[in-house]
């Protein structure tokens, strides 16, 4: 950690001599020796260097919206080039170029603060030592020994040993359980960091190998931050923990305000804008009548929260406009109304295994009836013996009814086979043939 600080050794006399302005400010108000003075010093140039690099968190945010929009295209082409790999690649950078899109964009804010990182912990570092860096003379160097966060001192680490602490005026314990404190805050706030970001602000209709990296990532690096904070300074250790926070706190307000398509939070950002449309009868802020305009020219692209949003809007008597303000009229919450009604009546459509055992069930009672009908004929036909009370039959009657039965069978039969079409004859009723065509 030394040698790799020691490269950033040059701009040590800038991040110094930030820190000597903003302690002169703080030792005014808490005396110069304190450790108020000087860990305000190091929250201050965090806050100096977060809001300098607010530029490279919008592209970072932009650039993983764009990673996660083209995960799906990336999977086609990684598939569709599975066995060239220099085919695959060239693909890839074609995508990023159409899309404007470029993969180290998410890492731009990290590395930009990644050197004052490294000088900070070796002006603390020199501190610790007692050597004069940057713009940190005899005085201020005297004056930075002595100041303590909770009874640690600045330049102290957690692997110090008891020697080397009682040199800074301070206990082993105190140190430890200071650090520990610290570490422990950093590595939860860079995991709750991660975890509101995926849970919230990512498209949950796209399911990716992004997601399960980004997933990894939200484990893996809370214990690397945890592992090496044990070698950090009480003061690195209040840079980090600070420039965390930051982190929190920047992403949740972007994702309270700006959230990505698809996501959770653009759901819950939706239904406050239609609350406050609906309570007040118009859009008031200028940048909620640009998301209003933005979501109208997407037209039928819209995903499933921005369409809920608009249905919600209808039912409620308001309809978008073009310019992102709202119009009420009660004729679009009527069609609304009525629109939600015929989806209601609207039968719903069966599966077909269903549609199936429907059918199979149907064939089957048919099927029961048509080998019930001769015995309930037969139950029902007039017997031989005559009933009591009525004439007798002669057999000349006799003999005329029983030959009238299979003819009527006879012609039951003729007609079912005249309604069944043979092979390759059109269904329906046919046609008589000619007299002179052959039978």
């Amino acid at each position: 950690m030394d040698t790799i600080a020691g490269l950033f050794s040059f701009i040590t006399t800038p991040v110094s001599w930030i820190i000597v302005q903003f302690h002169k400010l703080y030792g005014a108000m808490f005396g110069p020796d304190t450790g108020w003075a000087w860990g305000l010093s190091i929250v201050s140039l965090v806050v100096l260097i977060r809001i300098c690099l607010i530029p490279l968190f919008v592209k970072q945010i932009k650039s993983m919206r764009n990673m996660q929009a083209l995960q799906p295209k990336m999977k086609a082409i990684q598939e569709r080039y599975k066995s060239d790999k220099q085919r695959q690649s060239e693909e890839m950078m074609k995508l990023y170029k159409e899309t404007g899109t470029n993969p180290l964009s998410s890492c731009l804010p990290i590395l930009a603060q990644s050197p004052f990182f490294f000088a900070l912990y070796y002006v603390l570092s020199k501190i610790a030592s007692g050597d004069v860096v940057g713009v940190i003379n005899e005085p201020l160097l005297a004056s930075a020994r002595q100041a303590h966060i909770f009874g640690a001192p600045l330049a102290a680490k957690f692997t110090d040993s008891s020697a080397k602490v009682a040199a800074l005026d301070a206990s082993l314990t105190d140190v430890r359980v200071v650090t520990a404190i610290m570490i422990i805050l950093m590595s939860a706030s860079q995991f709750y960091t991660q975890r509101q970001l995926m849970q919230k602000n990512v498209d949950l209709s796209v399911k990716t190998p992004y997601m399960q990296q980004q997933k990894m990532l939200m484990y893996i690096f809370p214990i690397i931050f945890a592992v090496m904070g044990i070698n950090f300074p009480v003061g690195v250790l209040v840079y980090w923990l600070t420039t965390n926070l930051w982190t929190m706190g920047q992403q949740m307000y972007v994702i309270n305000q700006n959230p990505t398509p698809g996501s959770k939070a653009q759901d819950q950002y939706l239904e406050r804008l239609l609350k406050g449309a609906t309570q007040h009868g118009e859009i008031r802020s200028r940048r909620k009548r640009k998301v209003v305009q933005t979501l109208v020219a997407k037209g039928s692209d819209r995903n499933d929260n921005e369409r809920k949003f608009v249905s919600s809007l209808a039912k409620a008597g308001y309809a978008a406009q073009a310019d992102g303000t709202v119009i009420k009229s009660e004729t679009i919450a009527a069609e609304a109304e009525s629109g939600a009604a015929q989806r209601r009546q609207q039968p719903k459509r069966q599966t077909k295994s269903k549609r199936q055992s429907g059918g199979a069930q149907r064939g089957s009672a048919e099927g029961r009836s048509s080998s019930d009908s001769p015995s309930d004929s037969s139950s029902d036909a007039p017997s031989d013996s005559p009933a009591e009370g009525s004439e007798p039959t002669t057999s000349l009657e006799k003999d005329a009814s029983q030959g009238a039965k299979p003819k009527s069978k006879q012609a039951g039969r003729a007609n079912s086979a005249r309604q069944q079409p043979k092979s390759g004859q059109r269904k329906g009723q046919q046609r008589p043939k000619h007299p002179s065509s052959k039978k």
